[in-house]
């Protein structure tokens, strides 16, 4: 029992020594430190953050006072100039030195003292050894890291006392493809719409495609969508360096607090509209799905079909596995304003003939857009035979077969395509009739002309004719039309056999309807495969109606993007205005139709650069944005589809 006794009471005092050795330790780490942190350290950091807030303010008053400088004045202008370089000097000076003193603290030997206490007294806490480990080695790294950090402050320190400060190093770079998704930020003042038209310093930023600012943490959206609007310098305020972001429904007067900044705004607001087309157009290509069978197989987002693609979905076509001319089996050539397929003698003979009556390109060594593809597919060689031999036999002129030779296959060719020799005359009377007749009106004519030579024309197949030009679905009888208003009519039903027919006749592609404020057979038709058959055999894409709108103006108002893009690849005036003084943006705008404006912009973007740089090419991102418009518009029309619900 004594022994017993013994050994407890040596353990008692061992523990009751250790508790002294903590209590004493405490004192001296925790108590007398902490009294002399408050009594000292805690006024001295005031004062520092005092004087940090001080300079703080005093910057805040340059800056204005430097904004508020007239242009007009320049010894005001360098007065505030050169107050706002003293106090940003002293600002980022006593900033540093608020930052050293904030991070000065140890608080490491209490707990080394707890520790060693716990230890002592009951070995249960031993656990805490290994985490008493990993804080020392922490606490290690952390002293390493701090002298690191004092001495690359006090370098900056010093660097800040020497460097010029005019130059505002915290202007950022546009980067559209940051990480946390903010493109550009930075302070600048915004013109408030109120009454009193104040201004205030706002932290602004560009991300999601918006123009944005805050006001401590609350987000205000400035600009919807950034495709929609327009920047501008503004030159007729007196304050110096601003400039106007102007959106469908509202305009935002902003100012920088330099020209560079100034300068940089305005060019990220304008970057960011080919950036936000790219999101979208990544978005979209990520959910394209394939198209139906009937269609050209490509999706949206691939490159440009060349080679084996192209010849096999035209080579599918009823007749085009075999020459249209001589009948030669596996044709790799192609007439793409007749949309025919030939062999290689054939079109080399179509060669001669020149652009105006055929164009060649080879299906295997060329690139295709995929609405020329559609285009081929529409026609094919047994829908151009049916015209240009339609009177075939009628004649004593034989038709070629592959083995004859180049003469023959040439003098008929000559005879096919020039000289029209194999082709119906269309009937002398009719010609001028009216071009929209009532429904009595065809009713009559119906039973009073005699028989027709051309069938009447009926809607083809599972394509829905635009309702202006029919009427209570009933078939019109065309065959009185003169070529031109046949072409004019069956462009807008886009009966691709009858637009050729009419080709073949003589028509004037670019005739002119004036009882229908004078559009043309390209401004009615509605269909991309229909408007590149006729800018294929020379429509002129710039023509106007009686109204001053051209086909981009159309375009434009039905919200069709496709042949939007179509007609600004062919060289469509994107400037044009019509008698009401609207050009294509201006609609596009007022619809908020943003693919369109997206559209014409870069190509107005594409056409500055090309002067700029004298490059005749254009910008390879240019071409890669149309590129993928055409084949989203061919191939999935419906990620596409922005309407007018009223089409005029």
């Amino acid at each position: 029992m004594g022994e017993c006794l013994e050994k407890f009471s040596k353990k008692l005092s061992d523990i009751v020594t250790a508790q002294e050795e903590v209590i004493e330790t405490t004192q001296k780490s925790v108590k007398l430190k902490l009294q002399n942190f408050v009594k000292e350290d805690v006024k001295r950091f005031k004062d520092v953050r005092k004087e940090f807030e001080r300079s703080s303010e005093n910057l805040e008053a340059a800056l204005s006072r430097n904004a508020q400088a007239p242009r007009g004045k320049q010894h005001e202008v360098e007065e505030a100039s050169n107050n706002l370089l003293n106090t940003r000097r002293a600002f980022r000076s006593g900033a540093l030195d608020y930052v050293l003193q904030v991070q000065t603290y140890t608080m490491l030997s209490l707990m080394e003292a707890q520790a060693l206490f716990f230890q002592q007294g009951y070995q249960s806490l031993t656990e805490l050894e290994s985490y008493r480990k990993q804080l020392s080695e922490e606490y290690t790294q952390l002293v390493l890291n701090s002298a690191r950090e004092k001495r690359d402050m006090e370098q900056r320190h010093g660097a800040v006392k020497k460097k010029d400060v005019s130059y505002d190093d915290s202007i950022m770079d546009f980067s559209p493809d940051a990480p946390n998704g903010i493109a550009m930020e930075g302070y600048l003042y915004k013109r408030a719409s109120n009454a009193f038209k104040t201004w205030s310093r706002r932290w602004f930023s560009i991300q999601k495609n918006q123009l944005v600012y805050q006001k401590k943490h609350n987000i205000t959206v400035v600009v919807e969508d950034l495709r929609l609007c327009t920047v501008k310098p503004s030159s007729e305020q007196d304050r110096r360096f601003c400039f106007e972001v102007v959106s469908p429904s509202k305009s935002c007067l902003l100012q920088a607090d330099s020209e560079r900044q100034h300068q940089s705004w305005i060019s990220a607001v304008q970057n960011s509209i080919a950036s936000a087309f790219q999101d979208r157009r990544d978005d979209n290509l990520d959910r394209c799905s394939s198209v139906s069978a009937g269609s050209v197989r490509l999706s949206a987002g691939e490159p440009e079909p060349s080679g084996r693609e192209a010849l096999e979905e035209v080579q599918a076509i009823s007749g085009n596995g075999q020459c249209c001319d001589c009948g030669e089996p596996g044709p790799d050539w192609a007439s793409i304003n007749l949309g025919i397929t030939l062999c290689i003698t054939c079109s080399g003979i179509h060669r001669s003939l020149g652009v105006h009556f055929s164009k060649v390109r080879s299906l295997t060594l060329d690139s295709w857009e995929p609405e020329l593809i559609k285009l081929m597919c529409e026609l094919g060689n047994t829908a151009i035979n049916k015209i240009y031999e339609a009177r075939i036999d009628e004649i004593t002129i034989k038709k070629p077969h592959p083995s004859s030779p180049r003469q023959d296959k040439e003098s008929w060719i000559r005879s096919k395509y020039v000289e029209k020799k194999f082709i119906h005359k269309l009937p002398e009377t009719g010609r001028g009739t009216v071009l929209l007749r009532s429904s009595a009106q065809r009713n009559r004519a119906a039973t009073q002309d005699k028989p027709n030579t051309r069938p009447a024309l009926k809607p083809k197949p599972n394509r829905a004719t635009l309702p202006r030009l029919t009427e209570n679905n009933e078939e019109e009888d065309l065959s009185g039309l003169h070529p031109g208003a046949l072409l004019y009519r069956s462009a807008a039903m886009q009966h691709f056999p009858l637009m050729a027919d009419a080709l073949a006749h003589g028509a004037d592609v670019n005739w002119v309807n004036v009882a229908e404020d004078s559009k043309t057979p390209l401004i009615q038709a509605n269909s991309l495969a229909a408007c590149e058959f006729l800018l294929q055999n020379g429509a002129n894409v710039n023509q106007v109606d009686s109204n001053g709108r051209r086909p981009l103006h159309h375009a434009t108002i039905l919200g069709h993007t496709g042949l939007v893009c179509l007609f600004l690849k062919r060289g469509a005036d994107y400037n044009a205005k019509d008698i009401d003084d609207r050009d294509p943006i201006g609609i596009a705008i007022d619809n908020a139709n943003a693919d369109i404006v997206t559209l014409l912009r870069i190509a107005k973007m594409n056409k500055e650069m090309r002067e700029m740089d004298g490059t005749p090419s254009g910008d390879d991102t240019y071409h890669d944005i149309f590129r993928d418009f055409s084949q989203m518009a061919s191939n999935n029309p419906e990620k596409l589809k922005r309407r007018s619900a009223d089409m005029k």
